[in-house]
């Protein structure tokens, strides 16, 4: 506690999930916030404080804000654009071509600020992005006061952000240094996937993480088109690959693998890899199924996240813990795996953990970032509640997320937004899809 017993906030709460093994779940506590972190959680009526701020929540839990840690925030402007295509038509058909014609630096940070709307009023506190302009979205998300890591693309290609794998890394470096120090933002290596990407780039990667401790996220073993291709190119499916290349340690963060072997499986346990689990996304685009449940028990470390509004089409992470734990239930075929609790796990701690972060975030304990949401619990949607943490899985819609700090900033207070103008973007949002779809009907004008 501060030595003058002067705190910034005090929060009276129902109950609070603190996602803290040690104490996971109390009630009818007091969570007191000074400087940006937590400085106390006791029983209600026993902290000694004067708080320049008291909050009453007492129909609430009070979490840790969700972790969405994986997606490409400024798609959420492409939302609807190309629904029901496979992959790899939607993706070269329809994203890539429209991608080319539209995003550039008033695209990426209006959609950025679309998405963390979006996400601050379902509960997200921190989300991982990787998309173009990076630096673009560090400053909408320093504006928004949102936490994040920006995982900038690396491809062999040029796009509208650089011409090639080297001014790719280039640009991603000096952001990297740019925000060395900044309270909210960490730069990550953002290679878009083993198709996309040859060797050599692959190698610097590699190189530079080791050097710089920087994460590395890379889509990985998204379909079984992906693999057999890589195998009829290469002789080698991608995690091998991946793994001569010095790429599979604690500092990668892989997303989507619908495609698992046993071997596989053990092999990220053993190296620490990370998997990021976007399941509504991979149901959506129909490809496959994460073994989540396998990976849970041999170890492995397996976070959530929503991929981009252009395949999910949400950016709900309540609904994606939902669907996770209702989906290895069923690809199991075991009602036991992935309980609530673990889902919960996914959606904070375990992102954290993905991101490097866990020392700061992820859960409420003491001398952590005050990244806290406050989930209202007496609404019909809500009733009753037998056991608060399989409510908040099960049958919770985000819709009842009322209130949120990341840093212990308030960035929303009752439903509102306090540091994004809500009806500017919308505004916004409403002109980009007038301009891209009037160029769509009429691509020759």
């Amino acid at each position: 506690m501060p030595e003058n017993n002067t705190v910034a906030t005090v929060i009276h709460a129902r109950w609070v999930l603190t996602m803290d093994p040690n104490q996971p779940f109390l009630e009818n506590q007091s969570i007191a916030v000074d400087k940006g972190r937590i400085a106390a959680i006791a029983p209600r009526g026993t902290l000694s404080v004067q708080a320049a701020e008291t909050i009453e929540l007492s129909d609430h839990v009070v979490m840790p804000g969700l972790i969405n840690a994986h997606g490409h925030a400024s798609m959420t402007l492409f939302r609807g654009l190309a629904d029901d295509l496979p992959l790899m038509e939607w993706l070269q058909n329809h994203i890539w071509p429209a991608e080319g014609r539209w995003v550039d630096e008033a695209f990426t940070q209006e959609g950025a600020l679309l998405a963390m709307a979006e996400m601050i009023r379902s509960g997200t506190t921190c989300f991982s992005d990787m998309y173009f302009y990076p630096n673009v979205v560090a400053k909408a998300a320093a504006s928004a006061h949102m936490r994040c890591q920006l995982s900038f693309p690396i491809l062999d290609f040029p796009t509208n952000w650089a011409q090639n794998a080297d001014e790719y890394l280039r640009k991603g470096l000096q952001l990297h240094d740019d925000y060395r120090n900044h309270p909210l933002i960490n730069i990550a290596f953002g290679p878009h996937a083993p198709y996309t990407v040859s060797d050599a780039p692959l190698k610097k990667v590699a190189a530079y993480s080791v050097e710089t401790n920087m994460a590395v996220q890379i889509h990985l073993h998204e379909t079984a088109f992906e693999v057999e291709e890589a195998v009829k190119n290469t002789g080698q499916r991608p995690i091998a690959r991946l793994n001569e290349l010095g790429l599979l340690n604690p500092q990668l963060q892989a997303v989507h693998m619908t495609q698992l072997t046993d071997e596989e499986i053990t092999l990220l346990a053993e190296t620490g890899t990370h998997v990021i689990h976007c399941p509504e996304s991979n149901l959506k685009l129909a490809s496959g199924f994460c073994p989540i449940a396998k990976l849970v028990d041999a170890g492995v470390n397996v976070a959530l996240g929503t991929d981009g509004a252009a395949s999910n089409n949400d950016l709900d992470m309540f609904g994606e813990m939902r669907t996770a734990a209702l989906l290895a239930k069923g690809v199991s075929q075991n009602p036991s795996a992935i309980p609530a609790q673990t889902a919960l796990q996914m959606a904070t701690i375990n992102g954290a953990r993905a991101l490097g972060i866990d020392e700061l975030t992820g859960s409420l304990e003491v001398g952590k970032a005050a990244d806290m949401i406050a989930v209202h619990m007496d609404d019909v949607t809500c009733q009753p509640h037998y056991h608060v943490e399989s409510q908040l899985v099960y049958a919770t819609p985000a819709s009842q997320v009322t209130d949120s700090w990341i840093g212990g900033k308030q960035v929303m207070r009752n439903r509102q937004l306090t540091t994004i103008d809500l009806e500017d973007i919308l505004t916004k949002a409403k002109l980009w899809k007038a301009q891209i779809q009037m160029a769509d009907e009429h691509p020759n004008e």
